[in-house]
């Protein structure tokens, strides 16, 4: 123990100013600086990040710190940098130049804590960099996401806990703020933590008013507009499912007078980036967003939490919520329900499971590489037709199979920008330099402004080595000379022993297993959420026995207590397939699209589901794509599997 446990509320008021912990927070202090891992379930903004942080200044060593977010772990080391604590990041959005002084703080051991993204750990540099690091502790934020049963799944997490025991890591700090207790469970035996070490605080938040209104989709926007005008429950945050959806109703509040922003993954980047400022800084008064907004964001005088669409699961809508009065002031969080909703979000389960054909050729296609291979992920993605998150899913579950393990990531291509003329770059090196600059140079591709190098072409023709190759081209930017943008990102991979024996029909037979055994639990989770809107007696306290916490009373300030009925949910008549459609399927066919051959993938595309050889032929600007999007999938393959 490197502090001594009565010191805890000194350094915890002189390191970040606060008097007191929060509920949970010293039990999970004290358990890591005894040397354990644990395990912290703690609702959104219930102060999970203090928890790694404190003992990081504490302990000897460096801390780790994996979290999916760019923007988060940027936001964190500033305002730990802000308070002189030796914190950096590691992304792709910093230079050279930064990356070599954060390595060289790993190496002289000034750094406190470092912040990376999961994928890092693919990349061999990166692990060599970190193999001779002593480590204290690996602290890995939103854990939910190692369960292959849960509500997020992040294929990229399972290797962490392998990672851990590479490492020696002596103590693992879990966090999460949505966790089912199966998932906890999960976490708990990933990690080797005691079920002792298992610190979850109530999710119960006594001043988050939840309702659920029941509404016909064609009054949901008159509604929504009615609660917004009339209470001004500002700021406020409106959740859609479709980036369509998002833009449309932030269309309509501007409209009826509504300070109002649309947020989505779709929009430019600059654009979303503003509308995110204008609402942290208060000159936006509504975001309408899919769920891409909320992560990491810091803002704790949210009044209100409108759920436009049905939230995909509890664990979403728990988060989701739990923006809302992080101040501790009463809010408003209200789902308008309608059963309509349904058909969009099962599609979207229904219609990421990828074809058995597809498994087959890519388990084919990798079995018959060399021993060591590379590959990039983009073009198989592409070739196979299988989205590149179920693609990553894929291939993490053959590292778990023991069929292939990663051996890092490389780009294939360099995009040379020269800061200076040319012949100033080569100009005070070496005669020799001079002469390799010059030959390197030579080798690549010229355009308009760009200077196109591939290393290992480069090196073959030069007859140097690769690494020769980008340590010049590294030092060249370094200095100032040259600015390198990096493409063509490929994996490499070593087949294991054995792994060539194997059948790669029965392989893929067992992956399509998994993904149709997962598409069923996704559908139960959307079960649940029909379950939860439509059930009488206190919302809270049912939302809390989902997360395994009891409560021996009502909540009495939820919709239902305060005498809001249950019922079912408002639908419409199910859409079906016209004569219309039918023509329009079969001239569609007849034009011999190649993405479109499987019956899945057709029926993908006309429920409007892109997928990755759809958007590589640009079949999403297709008259027909989404043409049967208020069809359920289920019934639009059942009629492709009679008809076709």
């Amino acid at each position: 123990m490197e502090s001594p446990q009565n010191d805890l509320d000194a350094e915890l008021l002189k390191h970040f100013g606060h008097a007191h912990f929060r509920q949970g927070q010293r039990q999970v202090v004290e358990t890591l600086l005894a040397g354990r891992s644990s395990l912290a379930v703690f609702p959104t903004g219930g102060g999970k990040s203090l928890c790694y942080q404190l003992p990081a200044i504490l302990m000897d060593g460096i801390t780790l710190v994996v979290s999916p977010l760019i923007a988060l772990m940027k936001d964190q080391v500033d305002v730990l940098q802000k308070r002189g604590i030796a914190a950096a990041r590691l992304d792709s959005t910093l230079t050279p130049a930064e990356t070599a002084s954060i390595y060289e703080g790993l190496t002289s051991g000034k750094l406190k804590l470092l912040y990376v993204a999961p994928e890092r750990f693919v990349s061999e540099t990166f692990v060599a960099k970190i193999q001779r690091t002593n480590f204290s502790m690996l602290a890995i934020d939103e854990a939910h996401c190692i369960s292959e049963w849960g509500h997020n799944f992040r294929p990229e997490y399972l290797r962490l806990a392998a990672l851990a025991k590479k490492f020696r890591i002596p103590r693992v700090l879990a966090l999460t703020a949505t966790a089912t207790p199966a998932v906890s469970k999960e976490i708990r035996e990933a990690f080797r933590i005691a079920k002792g070490d298992h610190v979850q605080t109530s999710f119960h938040r006594p001043n988050l008013a939840l309702h659920i209104t029941p509404v016909s989709a064609d009054r949901r926007l008159d509604l929504l507009i009615e609660r917004l005008k009339t209470k001004k429950p500002f700021p406020s945050i409106v959740y859609v499912t479709l980036q369509h959806t998002a833009e449309s109703v932030a269309g309509s509040l501007q409209r009826a007078g509504i300070r109002a922003r649309a947020y989505h993954a779709g929009l430019a980047n600059d654009v979303r980036a503003t509308a995110q400022d204008d609402f942290m800084q208060g000159w936006c008064d509504v975001i309408v967003a899919t769920i891409a907004f909320g992560m990491g964001i810091d803002k704790a005088d949210i009044r209100s939490v409108f759920h436009f669409n049905l939230p995909k699961t509890l664990e979403n809508y728990q988060q989701e919520i739990g923006r809302a009065g992080r101040d501790g002031q009463d809010s408003h969080c209200e789902m308008l329900a309608c059963a309509d909703d349904l058909t969009v979000l099962q599609n979207f389960i229904l219609g990421d499971t990828p074809e058995e054909q597809a498994l087959r050729h890519l388990v084919d296609h990798l079995l018959r590489q060399g021993d060591e291979f590379d590959i990039s992920r983009y073009d198989i993605s592409r070739t196979t037709d299988i989205r590149p998150l179920v693609l990553e899913t894929v291939i993490t579950y053959l590292e778990k199979d023991k069929i292939l393990e990663p051996a890092g990531l490389f780009y294939a291509t360099l995009q040379i920008a020269f800061r200076h003329h040319e012949d100033r770059v080569i100009a005070g090196h070496t005669p020799e330099r001079q002469k390799f600059l010059k030959s390197l140079f030579a080798s690549g591709k010229r355009g308009t402004r760009l200077l196109t190098i591939e290393p290992d072409a480069a090196a073959e023709k030069l007859g140097e080595s690769r690494e020769r190759i980008l340590k010049a081209l590294s030092y060249l930017e370094e200095a100032g000379d040259i600015e390198i943008k990096p493409s063509g990102l490929r994996h490499k991979f070593r087949l294991l022993a054995g792994a060539k024996e194997r059948n790669p029909h029965e392989i893929a037979t067992w992956l399509h297993g998994l993904f149709t055994s997962r598409e069923r639990q996704d559908l139960a989770r959307l079960d649940g959420i029909v379950e939860f809107t439509s059930a009488p007696g206190c919302s809270v306290r049912r939302l809390l026995a989902y997360f395994g916490e009891k409560s021996d009373s009502d909540c009495g300030h939820c919709g239902r207590c305060r005498g809001e009925k249950a019922t079912q949910l408002p639908k419409g008549n199910e859409a079906d397939i016209s004569q219309a459609d039918v023509e329009a399927i079969t001239n569609l066919r007849a034009e011999g699209h190649a993405a479109l051959r499987a019956k899945r993938q057709l029926a993908r595309f006309l429920c409007g589901i892109s997928s990755p050889a759809v958007t590589r032929d640009r079949l999403t600007r297709h008259d027909a794509f989404g043409r049967l999007e208020a069809v359920p999938f289920a019934k639009v393959l059942e009629y492709l599997d009679v008809c076709l």
